[in-house]
C-alpha cells in the first residue's frame, strides 16, 4: 500500500458517496487508475464495508453507555460464549476485550433506562461468567469519529 492508496482511503472514510470521478480528482489519479485501486482495496478486505452514519439526536432520545465487564473466570471458551452473546445484542455497538482491571468494555446504545435494564437482564445478568459490571452513562458525546488516522 502506497501514499495514493492511503489518500484514497482517507477520502473514502470522509465521504464514501463520492463518485469515482470526484475521488480520482481529489487524489490526483485518472478515473480508471483510481477505480482499479479502490477495487483492489475492497478485494484485499481493507475496505470492509460502506455504511451510513446516522444522527442519534435526529432519531429521538438515545442513551450511550460505556459498560466495563469483569469476568469471574479466565477461560477462553467462556469468553467466546460471552462474545457471541454480545455480538447478538443489537444494543451493543462496540465491544473491546481489554487488559487491566476489567476484561471487556462495551459501548451500548439504548432509547431509555428500561431498555438498558432489559439488556442487562438478557445479556449481562444471564451470563454465568460475568462477575460484575459497571455502567458509565454518557452525558454528552463531544467527539465521535469513525475515521482511522492514516499516515499520509
Amino acid at each position: 500500500m502506497d501514499k495514493l492508496d492511503l489518500r484514497i482511503l482517507d477520502q473514502l472514510q470522509r465521504d464514501t458517496s463520492l463518485t469515482n470521478q470526484a475521488l480520482a480528482e481529489q487524489v490526483g489519479l485518472s478515473p480508471s487508475a483510481c477505480l482499479k485501486r479502490v477495487r483492489r482495496l475492497r478485494e484485499r478486505g481493507i475496505v470492509q464495508r460502506e455504511v451510513a452514519i446516522l444522527a442519534p439526536d435526529a432519531l429521538g432520545a438515545n442513551l450511550h453507555m460505556l459498560v466495563e465487564v469483569t469476568m469471574a473466570r479466565d477461560n477462553k471458551t467462556l469468553y467466546g460464549q460471552f462474545i457471541k452473546q454480545v455480538e447478538a445484542a443489537p444494543e451493543v455497538t462496540q465491544c473491546y476485550q481489554v487488559t487491566g482491571e476489567v476484561d471487556f468494555v462495551l459501548v451500548v446504545s439504548v432509547p431509555n433506562m428500561e431498555s438498558y435494564d432489559r439488556f442487562c437482564d438478557r445479556v449481562l445478568d444471564a451470563s454465568d461468567n460475568v462477575h460484575k459490571f459497571r455502567t458509565l452513562i454518557s452525558r454528552k458525546r463531544t467527539k465521535f469519529e469513525t475515521r482511522l488516522p492514516l499516515d499520509i
